[in-house]
Order: structure tokens, then C-alpha cells, then sequence
């Protein structure tokens, strides 16, 4: 097992989270175009750990939101020593890293932004001037998730797809896009078993709680994944590449009866021929 040389440090992490924490609120508190301020993630969920972000999301008024979009960085200096700053151009989100290990992530958002979502079932609440944060979080609590059509032809073919490249890849001794085909085949699979189970999937490639203690998926399917390793050797990889088809085709067939779509099998196994 891996024994880290910053676990002193580490301990150290919530407090200074909260410093960070009481110094958004502080700089964010009585401007009259936030409109609210509110946390989501592991904060909103209160399960935090010493190595959780800080979810930001600030609601700005619409005539000021380009002002503070454009300014995120130097709002960001204000709350801690900033160690470096993530940022796409003209993105309404960012992430500031701190000298003492901690992340923000923090969103920009208009009024009109601010919709329900599974993902705001529960946030915790700083300020909110309007009134919107109370109604928009009793309408996520009212959503289901169940997954369309749509949905399941474009996860599938999107499994099958990766299937395919990962075999062009292996062939071409490609073996960091080969093992990143099987990175995604693997995703795919908890997108299954998400959608299986009535939960909104996370979006491609991002693996947040998918693992570990505060996972949804069941004890068997952890193990599954785990499973599911592999080297840079190309043998190895196509050893695991069956293991994952299968559980594919598994939770292939009950998504399909789920939602009332025809299983295929012929056609399914003809395009896994293809590299099987």
C-alpha cells in the first residue's frame, strides 16, 4: 500500500479549507450583484473528507456577470496564498489551487443558469438574495432519473466504438490511447450500471465517488472494476478487454428490456467480432 510523506499535511486540510472557506464568504458577503452563494458537492452533501474540494457556485446578477466572469482570478487571490490558477478562456468555471492543498472549483453563473438538477439535491446554502436556491432545490428533490432510448443507443455505441479503437490502437503499439480505449470502456460500464439503477451518470470520464467509500455501486460491481487492470503490454490488455465486453453485454440486455428496446443480439455480437 502507498504511504504517503504529506499525511501531516493532509490532516491539516479541513482547517485550512475553512479558513479558505470563511474567507469567500467574507469577500462575497453584501455585494449587491451576487445574487447567491451556495456550495454543492461534498460540502453540499456534507460527507467531506481531508482531501475534498470546495464546489463553489456564485449566482451573479446578469448586467455585472461578464465584470466578475472575466475578474474570477483575481477574486480567487483574495481568499488564500494561490499557488495556480486553472482557467479556459472566457468559461464561466475555474479552479484556483492553494499553497496548503486546497481546491476550489468555482462557477459563474446567471440567474437564469441556476436549474434543477440531480446534482443540487443538496447543496449547502450561503446567501441567496432571491429566494431561487428553496425552490430550485424542492424541484431536484422531485426528479427521477430514468434513462431514454437515446440514451442507451448513444452509451452503447459509444462502448462499442471505444471497443473498436482500442483494437486499432493495440495495432498500431499505440498503447497509451489503447489503454486510454480501455479507461472509457471501463467508465461505460458504471454508466451502465448507474443508469440500471435509476442514477444520473456522471459525465464521460469524470471517475468522482465512482470508487471508494462513498460510491453508489453495489460491493460486486467494485470488485468487478477492480478487476479490470491492466499494463502497457498489449497481451494484458486484450486479457481484460472480454471481462469487460461480458459485464457489457450483461447490463447491455437490461437496460435494453428496461426501456423496451430490442437487444440485437446477432448485430451486438457481429460488431464485437470485429476485434473478439
Amino acid at each position: 500500500m502507498y504511504e504517503s510523506t504529506h499525511l501531516q499535511r493532509d490532516a491539516e486540510i479541513p482547517k485550512h479549507r475553512q479558513y479558505i472557506k470563511e474567507a469567500i464568504e467574507e469577500d462575497l458577503a453584501g455585494d449587491p450583484f451576487i445574487l447567491a452563494v451556495f456550495y454543492s458537492g461534498s460540502i453540499g452533501n456534507d460527507n467531506s473528507d481531508n482531501y475534498s474540494d470546495i464546489d463553489l457556485r456564485i449566482v451573479i446578477a446578469e448586467e455585472a456577470f461578464e465584470q466578475y466572469r472575466e475578474e474570477k482570478r483575481l477574486r480567487a487571490a483574495r481568499w488564500g496564498d494561490l499557488l495556480f490558477f486553472e482557467e479556459t478562456p472566457y468559461s464561466n468555471y475555474s479552479t484556483a489551487h492553494y499553497d496548503d492543498f486546497v481546491k476550489v472549483d468555482m462557477f459563474y453563473y446567471r440567474l437564469k443558469d441556476v436549474l434543477p438538477s440531480f446534482w443540487l439535491r443538496s447543496i449547502e446554502v450561503f446567501y441567496d438574495s432571491t429566494g431561487i436556491l428553496e425552490d430550485v432545490v424542492a424541484r431536484s428533490h422531485q426528479l427521477t432519473f430514468e434513462p431514454s432510448v437515446e440514451d442507451i443507443e448513444l452509451w452503447r455505441t459509444k462502448f462499442l466504438a471505444s471497443l473498436h479503437e482500442l483494437y486499432r490502437r493495440i495495432m498500431r503499439s499505440e498503447l497509451y490511447y489503447a489503454l486510454g480505449c480501455l479507461d472509457t470502456m471501463r467508465f461505460l460500464i458504471t454508466v451502465g450500471w448507474y443508469m440500471e439503477a435509476g442514477i444520473e451518470p456522471n459525465a464521460l470520464g469524470d471517475w468522482a465517488k465512482i470508487e471508494g467509500n462513498r460510491s453508489p455501486l453495489e460491493s460486486w460491481q467494485l470488485e468487478e472494476l477492480a478487476k479490470w487492470d491492466s499494463d502497457r503490454q498489449p497481451e494484458n490488455v486484450m486479457a481484460v478487454v472480454p471481462e469487460v465486453v461480458n459485464a457489457f453485454k450483461k447490463v447491455h440486455q437490461a437496460l435494453c428490456r428496461q426501456v423496451g428496446i430490442d437487444v440485437n443480439s446477432a448485430w451486438l455480437e457481429k460488431v464485437i467480432r470485429k476485434v473478439l
